[in-house]
């Protein structure tokens, strides 16, 4: 079979002759040879003269304009079929697919009318490209969506402008109430650097990932069973987590007042305070929490159960090896001397604790052998300070003595492997442990975010521009985060990767011959992917 075809190469466009055939072996084959290019200019064709004799001598001859040795591309199309472009259409198609499904894309066009197609665009970009947004020309270039035309650079800084805070609010409220009200929200917090001196929220502080920048903290909560991103907020980088709980719940409750909360944190959240304004609020939210050992009501905890927990009637199980938890009331005074009662859950990870303690027993004698090389090291004065006490030797003009700090590492591991839970509500120790677990979910949920969002840096010089920035990094999670809970539960992660599925999707693409849209043919892999998913396949 023979046809011509068109490829771009650069700013140019070249035809060839393509011809296919099946080998020796029976297998199909396709041989392409250059016939011309078409004039960047006039928009007409320029044929080799080997091919106008060949077709020629062939009784087939093209036919020529006037005496010259053009054709018009008009003329052109009207004897060959001319493939003008082939397009990935498979990923977005199932992104789109999947916004519909969970009604992400109404809630989004109702409370982001005018740009809600740009946004979607923008979302699924982050989640198929690695590239910043600047490209996402290049890439709607190559790809077909049914969401927004061209997004130029300048494009997308207009959009990040284009709508505020009240905007984000209607689709928050309305997306909260689409999201299952019986679950319990996981809610934590992470850092964003960035060397913006525009973006009034970036402030030192606490930096997670150990950057020497300051940052914006963005506090996420996440369902517990949905798995899906439910709200977010932005605080001033130098914050602490505890100090966000209370306003975080407010916002929430102002979007949603009917919604009943039930929330889960670890103990970056804990304070007395905290706990006393979540006893008193009048419309009693539910709650679980760590409480850290930097609180005498944690260590005491640990003390009491210490001998006896290790018993096969405290055996909780997980996902790995069983621990140990028992569940014990405590009471509790508020700041109003009201007294409440506690659900306390004490559990011992004995495998863990076993861990902590060889892992800190092998830092300590390596960093004793650093020092024996270079007791003065800069670096790791800290470390040395922390662990070890180094002095002069008294029998030797030259050397050092080097004792461990035994103090400081009892220290360290007396409470390794154990975990202090309270709630107002959870009763059982195995219930507790579970939904503990669930904050394990906002924890992906970030890494996904930073790495493969691209959001680890904010390259934004505004504070409009930085808030709608991160909006289109939540719509993008929604959808990464359905897509990633659906393939864990229908054990897809045993086939493929989460980058190997979208890639395998992305080859269901379009070809566009003579003005007219044609969906090629799809492969039996990618079928079942969209199954699996209960996504339909695509049509025509």
């Amino acid at each position: 079979m023979t046809c011509i075809t068109k490829q771009r190469i650069g700013k140019r466009s070249y035809l060839y002759e393509s011809v296919s055939f099946r080998d020796a072996n029976g297998k199909p084959r396709n041989k392409k040879t250059p016939i011309g290019k078409i004039d960047p200019i006039t928009g007409r064709v320029i044929y080799k003269q080997n091919y106008l004799d060949r077709m020629a001598d062939a009784g087939t001859p093209v036919e020529i304009a006037d005496t010259e040795t053009y054709v018009t591309q008009a003329q052109y199309e009207q004897t060959f079929a001319i493939m003008d472009s082939i397009k990935d259409y498979g990923a977005v198609y199932l992104l789109g697919n999947i916004s519909e499904k969970i009604g992400l894309t109404k809630i989004l066009a109702e409370a982001v009318p005018h740009y809600w197609r740009e946004v979607l665009t923008l979302a699924c970009y982050m989640i198929l490209s690695d590239k910043p947004m600047m490209y996402c020309s290049d890439w709607i270039s190559s790809t077909e969506t049914h969401f927004a035309g061209d997004l130029s650079s300048q494009r997308i800084s207009e959009l990040l402008v284009a709508f505020g805070a009240e905007t984000r609010h209607a689709f928050f409220k309305a997306w909260v109430r689409h999201i299952s009200e019986q679950e319990y929200i996981a809610l934590d917090i992470t850092s964003i650097s960035s060397y913006s001196e525009l973006v009034t929220e970036n402030e030192w502080g606490y930096n997670r990932d150990h950057e020497n920048l300051p940052q914006i903290n963005l506090c996420m909560l996440l369902g517990e069973q949905s798995r899906l991103p439910i709200y977010q907020t932005v605080y001033s980088g130098s914050l602490k987590d505890v100090s966000t709980l209370q306003c975080t719940l407010s916002e929430l409750t102002a979007l949603v007042p009917e919604k009943d909360v039930r929330i889960v944190m670890d103990k970056g959240f804990f304070s007395v305070k905290n706990i006393n304004a979540l006893l008193s609020d009048e419309k009693g939210q539910e709650f679980l929490i760590s409480v850290p050992f930097t609180s005498n009501f944690a260590c005491k905890q640990v003390e009491i159960e210490r001998n006896d927990i290790d018993q096969i009637g405290n055996t909780i199980i997980t996902s790995g090896p069983p621990i140990r938890g028992v569940h014990r009331l405590r009471a509790w005074e508020t700041k109003e001397q009201k007294l409440h009662t506690l659900h306390t859950h004490i559990l011992y990870n004995p495998q863990k604790g076993l861990r902590d303690r060889n892992d800190l027993y092998g830092y300590v004698t390596d960093l004793i052998k650093k020092a024996e090389t270079d007791p003065h090291d800069g670096k790791l004065k800290g470390e040395f300070d922390k662990y070890l006490i180094i002095c002069k030797s008294e029998k030797q003009e030259v050397g050092y003595t080097i004792k461990i700090r035994d103090d400081v590492i009892n220290k360290q591991l007396r409470h390794a492997g154990w975990l202090v839970l309270i709630s107002n509500t959870v009763s059982s120790t195995q219930e507790a442990h579970d939904l503990y677990r669930i904050k394990d979910v906002v924890e992906k949920g970030f890494c996904k975010f930073k790495n493969s969002l691209g959001l680890s840096r904010l390259h934004v010089q505004s504070n409009d521009r930085m808030q709608n920035k991160i909006f289109v990094g939540f719509i993008a999670l929604i959808l990464m985060s359905w897509v990633h809970k659906n393939m864990s539960d229908k054990g897809m992660y045993k086939q493929m990767t989460f980058d190997k599925m979208m890639l395998t999707l992305s080859k269901i693409k379009t070809a566009t011959i003579n003005g007219q849209r044609i969906l090629r043919p799809l492969t039996k892999e990618q079928k079942q992917i969209l199954q699996q998913l209960g996504i339909d396949a695509p049509v025509g």
